[in-house]
């Protein structure tokens, strides 16, 4: 299906003369008195260390395909320039990055600041940065990047820094040319980790490499392909958002042809498994009768009723005071629904 060409957004190149370095880094601009539609729009020419795991098909929350609108100017969010929401974990992981860098130096006794730059590696232009803070003074470690998790985000750092916040670590190192890094995540609000990682060439140049091949997607305005997550479902709904009734016909595309026969079968397998388990869960809800909790040797269920509520029964209300109701419908845009059927 083809789709329309939008221009990568642009902003005039800083000029060479005025440039100052951090480590290796070139300082593109000064972000201090940066506003955040020219911020946005500096962050379109390139790969910043925070879209190093979506360029690469790591970040659990981001896919590359709506990584790539945002690039190519597609994204409906990345096209506003509104501030987060006060709910988001953006925001908060804002307003708490301060207090995480401050617990850090009390913890360590080193001295951080902020670098206030956006920062482009020397000799690979896609590879931008932007540092939390940088720890001044110290011969084992050099950059500090502040995280906040959550109750459910917190789950990721069991086992330590999780894989994508280590490629946004490692392109850190990659842009500044600095050895090692601090890790301070803050933990469902009470709990403060510090984890170093460092310097290490061979990722770095399997990242930059990927990296690359992204940018170069963007660049040639190709979309790379959709993955299984919702971000990628939700970054085709905002690619496609309408249809235009006409039918295209790949029965001659012998891969698609395969796509769709593997679809058949693992909707199959998944309708199956699906009434395989409505008959064990059916099995236990029996045998438990009025109970509203069972224990097994290795877990449990709970089959309890939920509470009681009152709700608005609308269709009475249409029926027996349409002039009411009538001054609070809206017109909703439709959505495409993807349906399924076998020959």
């Amino acid at each position: 299906m083809s789709q329309s060409k939008l221009p990568i957004q642009t902003i005039q190149q800083p000029n060479l003369k005025l440039v100052r370095r951090y480590a290796q880094a070139e300082r593109m601009v000064d972000t201090k008195t940066l506003d955040r539609s020219d911020w946005l729009a500096y962050r379109k020419q390139g790969i910043g260390s925070s879209d190093a795991a979506a360029a690469i098909g790591l970040n659990p929350y981001k896919s590359q395909l709506e990584l790539w609108m945002e690039k190519t100017g597609r994204s409906p969010v990345e096209a506003s320039n509104d501030e987060p929401s006060h709910d988001s974990a953006l925001h908060w992981g804002t307003v708490l990055e301060p207090i995480v860098a401050d617990q850090y130096a009390l913890r360590t006794d080193y001295k951080v600041r902020r670098v206030n730059s956006v920062l482009r590696h020397p000799t690979k232009p896609w590879m931008l940065a932007n540092l939390d803070r940088e720890i001044v003074g110290q011969a084992d470690v050099q950059v500090l990047e502040c995280k906040t998790a959550g109750i459910n985000g917190a789950k990721l750092w069991r086992d330590g820094v999780p894989e994508y916040v280590q490629v946004q670590v490692m392109h850190q190192l990659a842009v500044t040319g600095q050895q090692a890094a601090d890790v301070a995540v803050l933990l469902g609000g009470q709990k403060l980790e510090i984890h170093r990682i460092t310097r290490n060439e061979a990722m770095i140049e399997k990242i930059a490499l990927l990296e690359q091949h992204f940018w170069q997607l963007v660049e040639t305005d190709t979309p790379p392909p959709a993955d299984s997550s919702d971000s990628a479902g939700q970054a085709l709904r905002w690619l496609f958002p309408t249809d235009d009734s006409k039918t295209v016909d790949f029965s001659q595309d012998l891969a698609l042809s395969t796509t769709f026969d593997q679809l058949l079968k693992v909707r199959a397998d998944i309708s199956q498994l699906s009434d395989e388990e409505a008959s064990l869960r059916h099995q236990i809800q029996q045998a438990m009768g009025t109970a509203s909790v069972a224990v097994f040797d290795n877990g449990k269920v709970s089959w309890k009723q939920a509470k009681s509520s009152l709700r608005l029964d609308t269709t009475s209300l249409k029926a027996d005071h349409p002039e009411l109701i009538a001054p609070y419908f809206k017109p909703t845009i439709g959505s495409r629904r993807f349906l399924v059927q076998a020959a």
